[in-house]
């Protein structure tokens, strides 16, 4: 069935407006307004209130979509760090402006941040061996974080170096140690798990809709998304399991990926799927993606 599925408020971020295709967000202490191509309705509060409450101010380059720069009023930092207390999860993350508009977290994850903590440490309570987890396309590692804090073995794997050492900045900050940190194109990290019969209790998986990996290798995810999902079935323990995957792409419905997920994996246990949203301060919800997981335990 499908659901709607938001975390819980955390008080560190605060969605304040939405629409005109922005979104208005706190970070901590500051205020940031940055598009938001989903936001097609109209704002609550006036272009002047806007502007007044923005620390920064994210404008597109001429003619692209996702790159820009930020225009700050004077005293904004370009890099801070924000705690994220929500119990049993205890997190650091440092948080940035960067020229594609984003700054190092998605808040809408927090529910599944939550989802990786309980599973987690239910498979820790089954398994004779610390349960061993891989996030693909990892960005600054979130779930990574989630995981390894509730004991898991991670392995974090993104394609990009200075995401990386973003997501160890993430680690240290919040006292944690021990993730194995891969630069690679994902599909080709897996492929080579398969073929090395190597196993994994978590998968989660934050797929773009189109990249590059390290050695130019060209990821679109309507061409290439199947076969990954179809090796990842292999990598799964054929008995204690979960699995979370997230997607951004406008164009994929959760119907979609629901559809996809049962040609990869068959019918599943306790298998959840739909919308990630936030809801803004004036009760409009705003999709951010969808999501589909599963589980075992």
């Amino acid at each position: 069935m499908l659901q709607l599925l938001t975390p819980e408020r955390w008080s560190e971020y605060e969605l304040i407006d939405t629409g005109g295709f922005e979104k208005l967000e706190r970070f901590g202490p500051y205020v940031l307004s940055r598009p938001e191509p989903q936001a097609i309705w109209n704002k609550s509060l006036s272009e002047s209130e806007w502007e007044q409450r923005s620390h920064a101010i994210f404008k597109r380059d001429k003619g692209s979509q996702e790159k820009g720069q930020w225009i700050s009023r004077s005293g904004m930092k370009e890099k801070w760090f924000v705690p994220y207390r929500q119990h049993p999860l205890d997190l650091t993350f440092k948080l940035s402006l960067s020229s594609f508009k984003h700054v190092g977290i998605f808040p809408e994850q927090g529910a599944n941040w939550s989802y990786i903590h309980e599973k987690v440490t239910a498979l820790a309570q089954t398994t004779p061996e610390r349960p061993r987890l891989l996030n693909l396309f990892a960005y600054t590692g979130g779930a990574s974080l989630a995981a390894r804090q509730a004991g898991a073995e991670v392995t974090h794997v993104d394609a990009v170096r200075q995401v990386i050492t973003w997501s160890r900045e993430n680690m240290e900050a919040s006292g944690l140690d021990n993730i194995r940190w891969v630069v690679e194109d994902a599909a080709k990290f897996v492929r080579r798990e398969v073929r090395r019969g190597n196993t994994y209790h978590g998968l989660i998986l934050d797929p773009p809709a189109y990249g590059r990996g390290p050695e130019g290798e060209k990821w679109q995810i309507e061409e290439h998304l199947g076969a990954l999902l179809d090796d990842c079935a292999s990598l799964l323990d054929p008995q204690n399991y979960f699995l979370i995957i997230n997607l951004y792409s406008l164009g994929f419905s959760a119907l979609i990926l629901d559809n996809l997920m049962q040609s990869c994996f068959g019918v599943r246990p306790q298998t959840e799927w739909g919308e990630l949203y936030l809801p803004d301060s004036f009760g409009k919800r705003l999709p951010l993606g969808v999501f589909y997981r599963f589980s075992s335990i």
